[in-house]
């Protein structure tokens, strides 16, 4: 009994020596309601180097990129046409990619010849030669954009910035489905901006700061 009480005050007095409050709940679980957004990440400009970047372009079709199962990917088509194009007008190496579901790019998305086609789950590097193709190509920086925001968009910039690329992600260019639609992109965009293993190699941004 002596010993218990010698050891819980040993972790009390360890506890406050951190700093750590011993009112915390056990869990993130037991705190959700109380948990409020950090600042939004700051967007910083983009300047394309035609040579070195590519625009990667994920699961853009029509089968999930609708009203009815995702509202927000729709608004996105419209921006994404003119970033393509202006991409295209550069001379900017131009990959898409492709989903579980569906093979009907969005109309003014399409591939024109020549530019790949890659297939897989969420993280479009693995099974697929896209890295193959990027340093093939002499690509050493990615702009990502498509849906889903939480899925497609960023697993593959994750997995581009772990591989030693450097990757901007427009925020106005991701998109999510219906489900949480907002925290799901908001959470998104703060991993991409915070997570530690990127090593600054992600970038927030606009597509109206992305300049070719």
């Amino acid at each position: 009994m002596k010993r218990d009480k010698w050891l819980l005050a040993l972790g009390l007095a360890v506890a406050v020596g951190l700093g750590v409050s011993t009112l915390h709940a056990a869990s993130i679980i037991d705190e959700w309601a109380s948990v409020k957004a950090p600042p939004a990440p700051t967007l910083r400009p983009v300047i394309v180097d035609s040579k070195t970047y590519a625009l990667l372009v994920i699961d853009m079709v029509k089968e999930t990129c609708n009203e009815k199962e995702r509202p927000r990917c729709v608004d996105t088509i419209v921006p994404l046409v003119k970033l393509l194009g202006e991409a295209r007008a550069k001379g900017v190496t131009v990959i898409y990619s492709l989903g579980p579901r569906g093979k009907d790019i969005v109309e003014g998305l399409a591939p024109k010849s020549g530019e790949p086609v890659v297939k897989s789950g969420a993280d479009k590097f693995i099974n697929t030669d896209l890295e193959k193709i990027l340093k093939d190509k002499g690509i050493t920086s990615l702009i990502v954009v498509g849906t889903l925001a939480n899925g497609g968009v960023f697993y593959t910039a994750s997995e581009a910035a772990l591989r030693g690329f450097n990757v901007a992600v427009p925020v106005d260019g991701m998109s999510s489905p219906n489900l949480n639609t907002l925290y799901t992109e908001q959470y998104t965009a703060w991993h991409l901006a915070n997570a530690p293993a990127f090593g600054g190699r992600m970038t927030l941004t606009k597509i109206d700061m992305i300049k070719f």
